[in-house]
């Protein structure tokens, strides 16, 4: 309504909901409704009339051609079949009921109207053998064909990406150090230079502030409101309007303000976003990039702290970047963008400006504007010779902090991108080590490192000389706004620290006994 933008709403109302009455369900219909939208024009007409439904969907074609704004069309129909074969009419409905409804039948209407201005009852018989057979025809082709290729099953998830290799120049000679917020921003920048389909849109990234973060600053004054603008508090419309953006050829770019926001937004990207390439063999991948800084920092209390990697990891089709410095938050960006599929980028607001204590190496030399950096390519941040830790976001500093104890022994590995993973690497480093630990900042128990940990378990067995650790936030159900209870809850390096000289003292040895070899793993006390 806020764009009075030229929509039709066509409303069929059959005053069912399956086994749910109108009566029952609701106060008003949607031509009531409608009438507490400013802007929106609405018009009632009989469903089950074809003469009516017909110069009533003329007259609101014509509205919003020649107003150029949006119209409602309740439309009253009947409720003539079973909702399916297992739910079936009469287990819910009177008799009453099935024969006013069948009184509505348009079918049978538009007949009675058809002979009344002159039509032949032998040319409507014609008419309706004619159809009848054609859908006979359809309906048997369909169920004679072949069934898909088990072997295609997998296909189709994603669309090809055509970032498939770093390349650019990630740290230019004389280039100057940047936060990550900055190099966001720059990255959004030439991207809307390059692409004049892009757009950037969400709460407070147009207009005077530019992001609560500031991380949009300055774009809407340069590509105007029509590329940068706000939005309503509403992420069920910010994410799923990327769905039909998308579809017109229309590259989007949003934000959810933080991450405790998503779930709002959740339907859409479950349900639509996430199916849509592999629901149609890969035809109708939806583009889209959603940027959702995410966290804890400075007492932002339960409801602007959360860290939701691990709900967004269960669904399938989404991809998702979680960068932990600059270079790799201008990289990812920008390849995040160009991949025809729906990825989530995750942008924890402790790094976006470098002010957490040990943070500092999250500023970085910032890459020209070519650079690119592929989706599902860790990489190695800290070498060691001992053990290694596995981590994301924020897990990278405490992990520097804690190995920091430990000189030469940590090799510390940023995985970037949570899927897709770089398995690869973390299975080879796991193995030249056989010591690990998988670090997050999000509440442990059935989080996405412990599954990470038991993959690795799987795949390294034969290698480990000590459990696979995992180490994370307190099982709380929320972020404390109190910073010493919030501290408390967190991951920090004291903590790592503990853990990493406990899993050192495992020590492996093999016995053998004749022509039999057993291994041992102890730790000293």
């Amino acid at each position: 309504m806020l764009k009075q933008l030229p929509i039709i709403y066509l409303v069929q109302d059959n005053e069912w909901g399956i086994s749910v009455s109108s009566d029952e369900a609701r106060a008003m219909d949607a031509y009531e409704y409608a009438a507490g939208f400013k802007g929106m024009e609405r018009l009632r007409t009989d469903g089950s009339d074809f003469e009516e439904s017909y110069h009533a969907m003329q007259t609101a074609i014509d509205y919003v051609r020649t107003e150029r704004k949006p119209i409602l069309v309740h439309a009253k129909v009947p409720l003539l079949g079973h909702h399916t074969s297992g739910v079936r009419k009469e287990w819910y409905r009177s008799p009453e009921d099935l024969a006013k409804h069948a009184q509505q039948d348009p079918f049978v209407r538009l007949h009675q109207r058809l002979v009344e201005r002159g039509v032949k009852e032998d040319a409507l018989a014609d008419i309706q053998q004619e159809t009848t057979k054609y859908i006979s025809s359809q309906f048997e082709m369909a169920r004679l064909a072949d069934d898909p290729d088990t072997e295609t099953v997998r296909e189709h998830v994603f669309a090809p990406t055509p970032v498939t290799e770093e390349r650019g120049v990630r740290s230019p000679r004389g280039g100057a150090k940047v936060v990550m917020v900055d190099a966001a921003l720059h990255a959004i920048e030439e991207v809307m230079q390059q692409y004049p389909e892009a757009l950037l849109y969400g709460q407070d990234v147009g207009g005077r502030l530019g992001g609560v973060f500031r991380e949009a600053a300055t774009l809407a004054n340069k590509f105007g409101d029509k590329r940068v603008y706000n939005t309503a508090i509403q992420e069920a419309y910010i994410i799923g309007s990327t769905v039909g953006l998308s579809a017109a050829g229309v590259k989007p770019i949003v934000e959810v303000q933080f991450a405790d926001y998503i779930y709002p937004g959740f339907n859409q990207l479950v349900c639509e976003i996430s199916k849509s390439c592999y629901l149609t063999g890969g035809k109708f991948p939806i583009q889209t990039l959603i940027r959702v800084p995410i966290g804890a920092y400075g007492g932002g209390g339960p409801y602007h702290s959360g860290s939701v990697e691990t709900t967004l990891l269960s669904i399938k089709g989404i991809k998702i970047v979680y960068p932990s410095n600059a270079a790799d938050m201008k990289g990812l960006m920008k390849a995040a963008f160009l991949d025809p599929n729906p990825v989530v980028m995750l942008e924890h607001k402790g790094l976006y400006w470098s002010k957490v204590p040990g943070t500092q190496d999250a500023m970085t030399i910032e890459p020209d504007a070519d650079y690119l950096l592929p989706l599902g390519k860790g990489a190695v941040v800290q070498e060691g010779d001992a053990m290694c830790i596995i981590t994301y976001g924020m897990g990278v500093y405490w992990a520097k902090a804690a190995a920091a104890k430990f000189p030469g022994k940590v090799e510390i590995i940023d995985l970037r991108t949570l899927f897709p993973l770089d398995e690869e690497l973390v299975f080879a480093t796991v193995r030249k080590f056989g010591k690990c630990l998988v670090l997050t900042e999000e509440q442990l128990n059935n989080s996405f490192v412990q599954a990470l940990a038991a993959r690795i378990q799987q795949q390294c067995f034969r290698w480990l000389d000590a459990p696979v650790y995992t180490f994370g936030a307190l099982d709380l159900p929320a972020v404390p706004l109190n910073m010493e209870l919030e501290k408390e809850m967190l991951p920090n390096a004291e903590k790592l620290a503990a853990l990493i000289a406990e899993i050192l003292n495992y020590y492996f040895l093999k016995i053998s006994f004749g022509f039999k070899e057993f291994a041992v793993i102890f730790a000293l006390p």
